[in-house]
């Protein structure tokens, strides 16, 4: 599903396997997980054995992928990536740095977020928007596909500026992509939902840009979202068409 919302120079893999064995991973890897709980251990195994198959296609030899501040990843020189993982789906998106200055991918359950989630993480004007929208119309849980662009936003603007950037301080925009006959989105029965989304970042910084545009996919239980900035504009590039 991620590959279907980044531009074919992005190398992806993904995974709905809910374990995978611990053997993948190289010895720096274990001892970053050596006293981890069994959910941490396997998380973090799926979600590098789906960053070495996206290697793969772009031809590079597999790798341990460390971890840096944040949980950042840390890739090979000459590499940008993200990792994502929920219950239900794992992935891995990579590309190489003349192509992709950074990019941001996360997948999410598609349900509603927890109690008290959603005060934290929607804006006044998010939830103003979502209400003018329909609400909850069509099937779409709107804050959780909120939380997951904003994850991906994150995910983008943190390794190029090593500073934090909370929930309250990206405003999104999105856009649903209409299908004839679609029916709502969500459960396992019902056809894919996608769209777009943009992020008007309300703290700047040189080294990104202002409005970052991203796009979202719900399918089959789990929401996704992606977005990528190109070194050349420094801004969101179209993604291929699915």
């Amino acid at each position: 599903m991620i590959e279907r919302l980044l531009p074919a120079y992005v190398s992806c893999a993904a995974t709905r396997e809910a374990t995978v064995a611990d053997g993948n991973l190289f010895p720096e890897e274990e001892e970053l997980i050596a006293r981890s709980v069994p959910k941490r251990r396997n998380d973090f195994a799926t979600a590098r054995a789906c960053a070495r198959r996206a290697m793969g296609k772009l031809g590079l030899e597999p790798v341990a992928v460390l971890h840096g501040k944040r949980g950042m990843p840390l890739w090979p020189e000459g590499i940008v990536g993200s990792l994502t993982h929920c219950e239900g789906y794992r992935a891995a998106a990579l590309a190489r740095a003349e192509d992709v200055l950074s990019l941001g991918i996360d997948a999410e359950p598609h349900a509603p977020l927890p109690d008290g989630v959603a005060e934290l993480v929607v804006l006044p004007s998010e939830r103003e928007r979502f209400a003018a929208a329909g609400g909850e119309a069509g099937g779409i849980h709107w804050d959780r596909l909120l939380f997951s662009a904003k994850e991906s936003v994150f995910k983008t603007w943190y390794p190029l500026t090593l500073t934090e950037l909370d929930f309250e301080e990206a405003d999104l925009t999105f856009h649903r992509e209409s299908r004839d006959g679609e029916r709502a989105a969500g459960g396992p029965e019902s056809p894919p939902a996608e769209g777009t989304f943009s992020a008007r970042l309300l703290r700047t910084d040189p080294a990104v840009p202002p409005v970052l545009e991203g796009r979202w996919r719900i399918e089959d239980g789990i929401v996704a979202t992606a977005l990528l900035l190109r070194p050349d504009r420094r801004e969101g590039d179209a993604p291929q068409s699915p």
